[in-house]
């Protein structure tokens, strides 16, 4: 009886897509930031990682008009801050199942690819801008001070989450 064949994660290639976050992380070698995005129909809510990749704190909300100036301002931040990757939130369904703004978040993703080689990991992002929106309310701010926030809040507990499965994997 012959052994089965063990196959190593497969690391991406630069620009490509993945929602396996051990083959993202496994393109991830050195230490560095991520930024986490949070993608509405008007904006890009965007969270910033430490160099260490423990902690996730919100970097600012970019106001969506052309996606060409969208990606210039997302990929300028990214060059500022020296960022490794992206962590994109996929906004599924609550079965699971994707909808349009899932298929939107898709080819964001597709057309940033074709822009930077910088990889992208999708996130499942299932309730997180209503638990940023609980927090906020929890935290007694104000319905114009949680429109301000809404979004990079909702980035950050993105990009949060997916550090957190990081350290399982590294561990």
């Amino acid at each position: 009886m012959t052994e089965p064949e063990t196959t190593a994660p497969q690391i991406p290639q630069p620009g490509t897509t993945s929602e396996d976050p051990e083959i993202f992380s496994a393109a991830l070698s050195r230490n560095g930031r991520l930024i986490g995005i949070d993608a509405g129909t008007k904006t890009l809510g965007l969270a910033l990682s430490d160099v260490s990749r423990m902690i996730a704190s919100p970097l600012e909300t970019i106001q969506r008009t052309k996606f060409s100036k969208d990606a210039q301002q997302l990929l300028a931040l990214a060059s500022t801050h020296e960022v490794l990757g992206f962590i994109l939130g996929l906004p599924r369904n609550l079965d699971g199942s994707e909808g349009p703004r899932a298929q939107a978040t898709r080819a964001l993703a597709r057309n940033l690819n074709k822009l930077t080689p910088l990889p992208i990991l999708l996130w499942d992002e299932r309730l997180t801008t209503a638990l940023a929106e609980r927090m906020l309310i929890d935290a007694d701010q104000s319905r114009k001070r949680r429109a301000e926030v809404i979004d990079k809040l909702a980035a950050t507990l993105i990009l949060q989450s997916a550090l957190d499965r990081f350290g399982q994997i590294s561990r």
